[in-house]
């Protein structure tokens, strides 16, 4: 995604009422310098999953930001409780999960429970600003089922968002042109989709 460096753009969350779940003390004062730094003034800190409970039930929140809390995995839990919780609007909140090593297993399990991202640690303010950016123009839509609750996990891979820049080689940029080939006409997507006898 990235913000170009030459961005003069301006970006305060003034406004914005922020959880932080961490436990530890290093990492919940890395994060209040970042959030406060871009101008968030109410901020819920929470060193305890229980501590986080008890605010949500209390207080309207628009943005989470919680720490995977290593082994135990504590902040998946919370994460998945949250959404499941039926405490509204605070169960729709957008969750940026952070974790200190994120293998596909650990970046799984934070889809899987609900978060909007996970971000490895350690957290730069422009990496921060550029997912909280993500989240509030992105408008993914709310899954509710069974085995489920959360933001829908189905990427579109459409590129970056407008105005941003990719990081990544595969990155799709700007304006991709025209189509090589024609669309298949519906005669033949129909075709495709019709029942066939087949012989073995």
């Amino acid at each position: 995604m990235g913000l170009s460096p030459d961005s003069r753009a301006r970006f305060n969350l003034e406004r914005a009422s922020v959880l932080v779940l961490d436990e530890s003390g290093m990492g919940m004062s890395i994060l209040v310098q970042i959030l406060t730094g871009f101008g968030v003034k109410t901020l819920h800190r929470c060193e305890s999953v229980a501590e986080a409970k008890e605010t949500i039930a209390k207080v309207e929140v628009d943005l989470i930001v919680c720490d995977a809390m290593g082994a135990s995995g504590e902040g998946y839990d919370f994460v998945e409780w949250l959404r499941r919780s039926k405490i509204e609007p605070n169960c729709y909140v957008p969750v940026l999960l952070t974790a200190g090593h994120t293998p596909s297993n650990a970046v799984a399990r934070a889809r899987d429970c609900g978060a909007h991202f996970v971000m490895v640690k350690p957290l730069t303010p422009i990496a921060v600003l550029e997912r909280i950016i993500w989240i509030a123009r992105e408008g993914r839509r709310f899954v509710e089922c069974d085995t489920y609750v959360g933001p829908d996990r189905r990427f579109k891979n459409e590129g970056v968002p407008p105005g941003m820049v990719g990081r990544r080689r595969d990155d799709l940029q700007g304006d991709i042109g025209e189509a090589q080939s024609p669309n298949m006409d519906q005669d033949v997507i129909d075709g495709l989709m019709k029942t066939r006898r087949v012989e073995l």
